[in-house]
């Protein structure tokens, strides 16, 4: 392993790490919000559950970092991610379909993808106790959404799918990135091209027909998709 590589391997589990803090963060905030306005839903202890494995997976990948030469932090306390035009409720589901049925639903295509490649034992360890999890979480999105969409028109959430995912995947699918180095794959590192196909892939057949499920038009997101993967 070149010294180059090395650092690119910490500085991806370092990232990770800020990631799954976050995640712990946005949960437990989540879990608050939605037993404030529907207490008769699982959702809020699915999510508490989800925080305490978020901190698990955070310490996890801190020490995949240590193990590649850097000290990984958490961060500040995360703020809600919801457009200021939505309130209430309809906040919470912009912030749980984001956090959950597109990033979660794409973090799971990419430790599926990861594990089926040849990767170094520490990482492979770290990787399958996150994917366990990872499902779970997808899940638990889909799950407040078929909550909502029983109560009230979840349709308007179609124009917001492109900020949704300009908010949570571009910043890590779309990076001023190295090249594609197939060799970083054993460190659980995907070549930036590959990461795109795979979300892609991911918000063509599973995200968005899920979403059209409960009438949120796939259009916008589909346009936002073209102009940037070709």
């Amino acid at each position: 392993m070149t010294e180059t590589q090395r650092r690119i391997a910490a500085e991806a589990w370092a990232f990770r790490t800020r990631v799954e803090h976050e995640a712990a963060d946005r949960f437990t905030r989540l879990a608050t919000a939605i037993s404030r306005f529907d207490a008769a839903s699982p959702l809020p202890a699915m999510m508490q559950r989800a925080a305490e494995d978020e901190q698990r997976h955070a310490a996890l990948c801190a020490g995949l970092a240590a193990i590649y030469g850097t000290a990984a932090t958490g961060l500040a306390k995360v703020v809600p991610i919801a457009p200021r035009s939505l309130e209430g409720r309809a906040a919470v589901l912009y912030e749980v379909v984001a956090a959950c049925c597109i990033t979660e639903t794409e973090s799971v295509a990419t430790l599926t993808t990861l594990l089926a490649e040849e990767v170094e034992p520490a990482v492979e360890k770290v990787l399958r106790a996150i994917a366990r999890d990872e499902v779970a979480h997808g899940r638990m999105g889909w799950a407040h959404l078929a909550r909502e969409a029983a109560r009230y028109d979840v349709s308007f959430l179609s124009s917001w799918i492109p900020a949704m995912l300009s908010g949570t995947v571009e910043e890590t699918l779309f990076p001023e990135a190295p090249p594609d180095d197939r060799d970083l794959l054993r460190h659980g590192v995907l070549p930036p091209s590959r990461k795109r196909a795979i979300f892609a892939r991911t918000l063509e057949e599973v995200v968005m027909p899920g979403l059209e499920t409960f009438g949120i038009d796939g259009a916008p997101a589909r346009a936002w998709l073209s102009a940037r993967i070709r």
